[in-house]
């Protein structure tokens, strides 16, 4: 028997008020998934568009963004 058809089975075997619970810890770990998997692409995402910068030649010196005072 397929875990989708054993949860089936044992879901019907629940009080209505107990497959609410069920589909409500259901909902919450689609959206904690969902969320962990927006955060590895975030990830991913930043991590591509930096790659190779630290190679690249700074364009400014401290000089150029420490502020003097009269």
């Amino acid at each position: 028997m397929e875990l989708a058809e054993r949860l089936i089975n044992n879901l019907k075997s629940l009080s209505e008020s107990k497959q609410a619970e069920v589909l409500d810890f259901m909902e919450f770990m689609k959206i904690k998934t969902d969320k962990e998997e927006q955060k590895e692409w975030q990830s991913f995402s930043l991590s591509s568009a930096m790659r190779g910068m630290e190679d690249e030649e700074s364009l400014y010196s401290l000089d150029d963004i420490k502020e003097t005072f009269s």
